[in-house]
Formats: structure tokens, sequence, C-alpha cells
């Protein structure tokens, strides 16, 4: 299936955009209204309001497309021909506190490739884009991930594992490897925008144990397109899938693989 990769992006663009608007402009509901959808997992009215402005613009363009989508479709559709992969609102519990970490993420695959990507960071007012062959951009500027190699020197981002408790036995030692090998961790609810970090060189890695393709969709094409890899914990490429994930340039992905492997 050939499509312009570059058109798909600006359609995302836009979707995210409009999104993004009304989640600027929505009042914070109260905790009467959040619903939990799994464990320490909430989803309000405005979460499943900003995926169906995403799905009208998306599927008004591209009625033939399908959406896997965090709110409203999160169980697995066909990957043959063009689906989105979309987090309305990525960061939700950051958003219900007044935290400024949170975003609008959209993923585009064709026959289960991913090929574009996008992710609107809102309250900062910057958007990061890239698809297959272009590049990751933001306002114009081209994004690479970050050159530095030594441990030591690096800044890592990670995910704690709140949706499951099962794993944190697992990640503790993780985090105690990690910390102890490099200059800091950093962990701010937005796996989108932890990517997004690592595609501009401002994290020289990143890890989490668990994440669901709408979290990682957009942000894959992007550590990619700078210059990165995004693989799972056995150095796999990632797809639009549940995985474990670990991202950043090939040498520092590849320590970090090893770390948080052992």
């Amino acid at each position: 299936m050939s499509r312009d990769a570059a058109a798909l992006a600006r359609l995302a663009e836009r979707a995210a955009a409009r999104a993004a608007a009304f989640l600027l402009t929505a009042r914070r509901p109260d905790p009467a209204a959040w619903t939990a959808k799994g464990h320490h997992d909430y989803v309000t009215a405005i979460d499943q309001g900003a995926e169906e402005r995403i799905r009208e613009t998306l599927l008004g363009a591209e009625p033939s497309s399908r959406v896997l989508g965090e709110e409203m479709s999160p169980d697995a559709v066909a990957m043959d021909g063009l689906v989105w992969v979309v987090d309305p609102l990525d960061g939700t519990t950051n958003f219900l506190h007044g935290h400024p970490m949170w975003c609008v993420s959209i993923g585009a695959a064709i026959d289960g490739e991913l090929v574009a990507g996008t992710v609107f960071h809102a309250t900062a007012h910057r958007r990061y884009t890239a698809w297959r062959g272009g590049g990751a951009w933001t306002g114009g500027d081209r994004m690479r991930v970050s050159p530095i190699e030594l441990p030591a020197q690096a800044l890592i981002g990670t995910g704690f594992p709140f949706k499951h408790p099962d794993l944190i036995p697992t990640y503790l030692p993780q985090m105690a490897a990690v910390l102890s090998a490099t200059a800091g961790v950093r962990r701010g609810g937005s796996a989108a925008l932890d990517l997004v970090d690592v595609a501009l060189g401002r994290f020289e890695g990143f890890w989490e144990l668990m994440l669901a393709p709408w979290d990682m969709a957009a942000g894959i094409v992007l550590v990619r397109e700078a210059g990165g890899v995004v693989t799972d914990f056995n150095g796999r490429d990632i797809g639009v899938e549940h995985s474990g994930v670990v991202a950043g340039s090939a040498a520092m992905a590849g320590w970090l693989r090893g770390v948080v492997s052992r």
C-alpha cells in the first residue's frame, strides 16, 4: 500500500492540534468524575472528547483508515492498510492534577509498519513530527539523538510500572543499576514526551517495562528518524504492539539493554 508519509504526518498534525486546543480549554474534571479503567489508570470525558475530535479529523480525510485508540478502541484492530495509533491524552494523571507534562500523540502505520507520527506538547505549544525517510522536526529544526555515549555522562528517562504492580520487583533493581551508572534518571509521566526527549538529545536513553502501542507509536518514529533506535529488551525493533521499550542512540540503547536485562 503506497502512501505519502509526509502527507500522513501533516494530517496527524491537524488532528493533534484540534485535540490539543480542546484539552487546553477544557475544565479539569472533579475527582468524582474520574473513572478507573485499570490499576491507577483513569479516564474522563475529556480524554474521550479529545479522541472523538481526532477521529473526526483523521477519518474525515481518510475514511477507509482505522483508528487504534486508547479510549475508544483499545482492543486489537486489523493492521492491514492505514491505521492511526492514537493517545488523545498521554499523561492523563498529570493533566488531572494540573501538571504540564502531557500531550497528544498520533502515529500512522501502513500494513503494520510505523511510517509517521506527531506529538503535540500542548502546554509548551510545541509540536514534534517525523515521517519515514523525512527526518524528525520541531519548529523548522531537525531533531537528532544525543552523541553522548559514556554512561557516566548520560541522562536517562524512565517510566514507573504503576499500572503493573507485579513488575515493581523487576523494576527496582533496574532503577538502582541505572542510577548508579549514569548522571541521572528522570520520570515525567508521559512516555510520548520521554521519547521526544530522546529524539531531541535531552535524554541519552529511555526504558520502560511495558507500554501500549498508543503510548509510543509516534515517539518510535521520532526517535528513529532522529537517528536512534527503539527496541524491546531483546533488541528487536518494536512495531504496533504492547512491549517493554529501550530507546536511544544505537550505542546507548545497547548499553541500557544490557543493564536492565541483567
